[in-house]
Formats: structure tokens, C-alpha cells, sequence
């Protein structure tokens, strides 16, 4: 696209203006590729990213290119947790996506490299990339290392489990601020099994992204090494006319869904999967994934299940190894449950990238001895759920895979919290949290604070949740999120009552509240539902946003 730009006497004006830049003649005649980047003081995991991009930039350089950083905007969910501002962190995906699209046409670079770390800006620029269908490829600035805490590994799920330990009594002050100064030490996406690591595992998975873009340390050499081979890379994808809709289709989410299941993955990965695919006009379903589920074999368990973090995962051979696992597994028609020759950005198969890939440390289990024959996300269906929900299965302890209680019913995050410090929540509860999807919340707000105090306080194996938002990579716990349809728009969710019985059977995906069907009649034809009007781009958001089932995307015709 640049040399519509580089060439000709018309073009003198914008020549004139690459040269303000400090670009000369012969940078301006080379494909001038976008060095996307999110780079920002205020999130830990994009603190550093100026080293990733100057890396990526050294590449580009070395394969012929000329580079251009350009910026993205990006919220720190953990920083957002519990307030307003977590109303804005889902939203903004779809904001990253517009500027991604609006950047690369607007100045029509010839590719780009994305350098997100975070949980909605990766989804948020592949979904601009694949919208745009430029030659693209993404390498993340990696996970943050564990903090070490009298002994212990320590992140920040543990921080906000221990707000409830200090409630409840089990932890003192002096402690909480000891584990504050140790929990985070340093730039990264937090180190567990969260939203951002998960993304950018699944994006190895999908061939945007190069093997150990999931794994590989913040802090590490490796990191900058692979940021190198990133710019180098798009330099081939340029020359060989390789774009994201070519590496970008529906095997390669299938590939996607399966690596998400057998890592036991953040239920937002669904939402984001769902929504990238919505740009390839790829359309994904809730009973698709359950079903890649049920055939795939749950390989890892890591925090905030476990202690064990993303550098173990990459020292045990990442997620190529994952893949090359996997690889060997049949469904019952004897069909591979990994499509081996889908593209990748390397130009190849993605086979070509797992095949000598080898577990090499004890944060994978072997097919043969898996964690679990299914997968970590279960989905739930009900007739308070008629469009489904999803739970992280792997997260769940099994006394509460299946689980009857009484439910304590919230309209608000913030009310539910207030009720669980204040000691109102008791063992055998279910914890109904609603109008805080997409349309009601607006913004699907995720459920860490409630879900963290209720480990902290030890209620976790004996209290449920179930919510129209969404919950963290961080939660562990019975924690059912994107309830569909959500209260806002006219789900049974906001029709449960204190008091009533909420079964939850998450081995045969089954969600319900016990009342006949004459009282949920009774109870529907009275139902109005809270109509709180925001303001900003929340109120546009409300309008525009569709269900968490078709992954939150905002609507294409309206």
C-alpha cells in the first residue's frame, strides 16, 4: 500500500511528510511496516514494551523494511478490578480494533507488527488486523515472573484472595502489605493462567503469533530474540502476499478451542476467540466448544489452580508441546482433533512447528495421563441459561461439580461484595450476580473481588456464583459466567429470587432454578427490567453490544 505513496509527482506532498519524520528517499522506497504498540506507564505487562518494539524494529530493519511505531491504547484489568473503570476494559477491545483498522489504512503501511501483552488489547488488534486483512503477525511482551512470598509463589490472585484472608481474620495487615510489595516483581502479564497469557498462548495456536509467544518470560533474552525474528517475520509475509484471513480460518479456531481446553485456559478466551472469528466472518458457537470439550484432554493445571506458572509451562515445552500432544488424540469418527496443516505466519504448517516439540518438564501431562478426559471449560445450559454459560471446570473443585443451594441474589457487583465481607454469605449459597453483562453492566464487568474474598474466606468449596458477567483468568472456584441471555435483556437470570434452588451439574452441563414452569411464567409476565442509562461511549457500547454467546461483538447493521 505504501508504494501508492512513494512513487509519482503526486505523491510529492506525502513524501514531503515522510521526510518531517526523518525518512529518506531509500526508507521511503522499502514496505513500511506499523510497529503497533501499547506501550504504556500505567500496566505492568506494557511497561517495557519499548525494548519488545525495539526489537522488532531491528528486525525489520535486518529483512529490508522500514518500520514505524505506532501506538494503542490499553487497560490494566487488575488496576480496573472492582470499580467504574472495569466497565471500560471489555469495550475497549472494540476500540483498539477501530484504531488498529483506521492506522493501517489511513497511512497505508504495507504490514504489521502487533505488541500488545494484555487481555482486551490482544484480542482487540487481531480483531483490527484480521478486519483489515494486511499482513500481520503479533508477539506479546510476555508474562511477569511469580513473586516469592515467605517461601511461596505469589501473584496477584493471591493479593486479591488475601483482601478476604484479612477479613475473615487468617491474615493480619502486616501481612497483607508484606505479600503486596512481593506479589507483582516486576513488567509482564501476571504470571498465572490468566486472560493475557491465555490469549497469547491461543494466539500460537491460531499461526498468528511464533512458538513460545505464551511462555517466554518478560524478563528473559528470549523474549527480545523472538521480537527479532517477529520483524523479521512480516517481512516474508509482505513479500509472499501472506495475509490474516489466510492463516485466520475456521481449522485454525478449531486448533484454537482445542490448546484452550487442553490448558485449561480463562473462560474470556471465549468471548475473544469468538469475536476475532466474527472479523473472518467465521461464526463460532457455544456448542462447538462444547463439544471440541468433551474430546479434549485437560494437559495442565496452572495458577491460579496450582503454584505452577507460565515459565514452568515453557519449560516443560509450551504450547507447541501442547499441540504435538494433542495431535495424537482421535475423536470417535478416528479424525485428528488438531488440524496439522493449517498455515502459520512462518509460512508454513502449524505441524511443522509442534512436530519436534517434546514435553520436557512436568507442567504438561501426556495424553495418556491427562489431568482430565475433557477439557477446562465446561459450557451450562438452563432454563436460566437458555442461551448457555461457561465455567472454568478445571478451576472447580469436585465437590462442587455438582452442587444444589439457595441463592442470594445481587444487581451489582459491588452489593454482592459488601454482603460477602459483611458475613452474609453462608455455606451452601449460590450467589446470583446480574446486570452486569454487556448490555446491563454495560461492559461485562469481571467478578474477581467476590470470587477472590470468597477464597480468601474459605467459602470456595462450599459457595457457588453465578453471574451474566464474566469472571478473571484469575478466579478459581464453582464461578459461572456469561449467563445468556443476560438480565438486561430479558434473561431468566433476573427472575431468581432469594431463597430459591439453583442446581448446578457441570459434568452433564446443566444449570437451572428449581420452580415450575408456571411460577417462571408468573414471574416473567411481572418482570421489568433495571434500566440504568450511562453515558459516553458506555452508552453507545449499550446499544451496539450483542450477546456474550456470540462473543460481545458490537453489531455489524443497526
Amino acid at each position: 500500500m505504501s508504494k501508492e505513496l512513494s512513487s509519482g509527482i503526486e505523491k510529492a506532498p506525502q513524501r514531503a511528510l515522510y521526510k518531517a519524520l526523518g525518512l529518506s528517499d531509500e526508507e521511503i522506497a522499502k514496505p513500511i511496516i506499523a510497529v503497533i504498540s501499547a506501550k504504556s506507564e500505567i500496566v505492568p505487562g506494557h511497561i517495557h514494551l519499548d525494548s519488545i518494539t525495539d526489537a522488532v524494529k531491528a528486525g525489520i530493519y535486518a529483512a529490508g523494511g522500514t518500520p514505524v511505531v505506532v501506538p494503542s491504547i490499553g487497560i490494566c484489568d487488575g488496576i480496573a478490578m472492582g470499580h467504574d473503570g472495569m466497565r471500560y476494559s471489555l469495550p475497549s477491545r472494540e476500540l483498539i480494533a477501530d484504531s488498529v483498522e483506521s492506522m493501517l489504512i489511513g497511512h497505508a503501511f504495507d504490514g504489521a507488527v502487533l505488541v500488545p501483552n494484555c487481555d482486551k488489547i490482544v484480542p482487540g488488534m487481531l480483531m483490527g488486523a484480521a478486519r483489515v486483512n494486511l499482513p500481520a503477525v503479533l508477539v506479546s511482551g510476555g508474562p511477569m515472573e511469580s513473586g516469592v512470598y515467605r517461601g511461596k509463589k505469589v501473584s496477584l490472585s493471591t493479593a486479591f484472595e488475601a483482601v478476604g484472608k484479612v477479613k475473615s481474620g487468617k491474615m493480619s495487615l502486616d501481612e497483607l502489605t508484606e505479600l503486596e510489595n512481593c506479589a507483582c516483581p516486576g513488567c509482564g502479564s501476571c504470571c498465572g493462567m490468566y486472560t493475557a497469557n491465555s490469549i497469547n498462548c491461543l494466539c500460537e495456536a491460531l499461526g498468528m503469533a511464533l512458538p513460545g509467544n505464551g511462555t517466554v518470560p518478560a524478563v528473559k533474552a528470549e523474549r527480545i530474540r523472538l521480537a527479532k525474528k517477529a520483524g523479521e517475520t512480516i517481512m516474508k509475509l509482505v513479500e509472499n502476499d501472506i495475509r490474516p484471513r489466510m492463516i485466520l480460518k475456521k481449522e485454525a479456531f478449531k486448533n484454537a478451542l482445542a490448546v484452550d481446553m487442553a490448558i485449561g485456559a480463562s473462560t474470556n478466551t471465549v468471548l475473544h476467540l469468538f469475536a476475532i472469528a466474527a472479523e473472518c466472518n467465521i461464526t463460532l458457537t457455544l456448542d462447538l466448544l462444547q463439544e471440541i470439550s468433551d474430546r479434549t484432554p485437560n494437559l495442565c493445571k496452572l495458577s491460579p489452580s496450582t503454584e505452577r506458572d507460565m515459565a514452568e509451562l515453557g519449560a516443560s515445552g509450551g504450547i507447541m508441546a501442547v499441540m504435538n500432544e494433542l495431535a495424537t488424540v482421535k475423536d470417535k469418527k478416528g479424525n485428528g482433533i488438531i488440524a496439522g496443516d493449517a498455515l502459520t505466519v512462518t509460512g508454513k504448517s502449524i505441524s511443522h512447528s509442534y512436530s519436534n516439540a517434546r514435553i520436557t518438564g512436568d507442567a504438561i501431562q501426556p495424553v495418556s495421563n491427562p489431568i482430565s478426559p475433557c477439557g477446562g471449560i465446561a459450557v451450562l445450559k438452563g432454563n436460566i441459561a437458555d442461551d448457555g454459560a461457561v465455567v472454568k471446570r478445571s478451576a472447580v473443585s469436585p465437590n462442587m461439580l455438582n452442587f444444589t443451594g439457595k441463592a442470594k441474589c445481587f444487581d451489582s457487583e459491588e452489593d454482592c461484595v459488601h454482603a460477602i465481607m459483611g458475613g452474609k454469605i453462608q455455606k451452601g449459597d449460590v450467589i446470583v450476580i446480574r446486570y452486569e453483562g454487556p448490555k446491563g453492566g454495560p461492559g461485562m464487568r469481571e467478578m474477581l473481588s467476590p470470587t477472590s474474598a470468597l477464597c480468601g474466606m474459605g467459602l470456595d468449596e462450599d459457595v457457588a456464583l453465578i453471574t451474566d458477567g464474566r469472571f478473571s483468568g484469575a478466579t478459581r472456584g464453582a464461578a459461572i459466567g456469561h449467563v445468556c441471555p443476560e438480565a438486561a435483556a430479558g434473561g431468566k437470570i433476573a427472575l431468581v429470587k432469594d431463597g430459591d434452588k439453583i442446581s448446578i451439574n457441570i459434568p452433564e452441563g446443566k444449570l437451572n432454578l428449581e420452580i415450575n414452569a408456571k411460577e417462571m411464567a408468573a414471574r416473567l409476565k411481572k418482570y421489568r427490567p433495571k434500566d440504568d442509562e450511562p453515558s459516553g461511549w458506555l452508552l453507545r457500547y449499550k446499544y451496539l453490544v450483542t450477546s456474550a454467546a456470540q462473543g460481545a461483538v458490537l453489531k455489524k447493521k443497526f
